[in-house]
C-alpha cells in the first residue's frame, strides 16, 4: 500500500493559492493544483517552485507564505507598491526598504539617487560630506548583502522597516485613517 503522502505534490494535499489566497486543493496523483479563479498551478519537486501554467509565473514558499520570484523590474516594483498601500491603510509609515540582492541588477535603472549627507560638520571638519543613497517611492533602499548565506534572502524579495503615523507624501489621501 502506497503512503498517503505519495499521492499528492510536495506542498500537500491543499495550499493557499499565490494570487487570491483562498484554499486550493492537490490534484492526487500529479504534481498540480486547481484553483477554480486562476486555474492550475505545478509544483516543481527539484526547485520547490510553484508555477503557473497559464502565465509562467513561480513562487517559492517560506515560513508559509508565498513569494512571487520576479524576472521583471515592473513585477517587483508593483509588488513594493501594494506593500505601501497595505501598510498604509492600516496607520504605519514605511522608513526604509531591503530588497533582496538578487533583484539588484533588476531594479537599479527604476531607482532615484539623491544626495544624503553622512558626515555632520565639526570644528575640525567643516565640509559635510554627501553620498548619494538609492531611493524607490521616497524610501531608502538597500539591498540584502551579498554574503549572506541565510535561504531567506533567496525566497523572500523585500522587507519594509515601519513605524506607527501617517505616511508622508502619500498619493491616497482618502484611504488614510484619520
Amino acid at each position: 500500500m502506497l503512503e498517503p503522502s505519495l499521492h499528492y505534490p510536495i506542498f500537500g494535499a491543499e495550499i493557499l493559492c499565490p494570487h487570491c489566497r483562498q484554499t486550493i486543493q492537490a490534484l492526487t496523483l500529479t504534481d498540480s493544483y486547481l484553483c477554480d479563479r486562476h486555474g492550475a498551478f505545478e509544483a516543481n519537486p527539484d526547485t520547490e517552485e510553484l508555477v503557473h501554467l497559464q502565465s509562467s509565473r513561480q513562487w517559492k514558499r517560506w515560513e508559509g507564505k508565498w513569494y512571487r520570484q520576479h524576472t521583471h523590474p515592473d513585477g517587483i516594483r508593483f509588488e513594493i507598491h501594494e506593500a505601501l498601500d497595505r501598510l498604509y491603510t492600516k496607520g504605519f509609515r514605511a522608513t526604509k526598504l531591503t530588497i533582496a540582492n538578487r533583484y539588484e541588477m533588476l531594479v537599479s535603472r527604476s531607482l532615484e539617487l539623491r544626495a544624503a549627507q553622512t558626515h555632520i560638520p565639526s570644528k575640525s571638519d567643516p565640509q559635510p560630506q554627501q553620498s548619494h543613497v538609492p531611493v524607490l517611492y521616497g524610501l531608502p533602499v538597500t539591498f540584502s548583502e551579498h554574503n549572506n548565506l541565510d535561504a531567506k534572502w533567496q525566497i523572500v524579495n523585500f522587507e519594509l522597516e515601519t513605524e506607527p503615523g501617517v505616511p508622508h507624501r502619500y498619493p491616497y489621501h482618502y484611504l488614510l485613517r484619520e
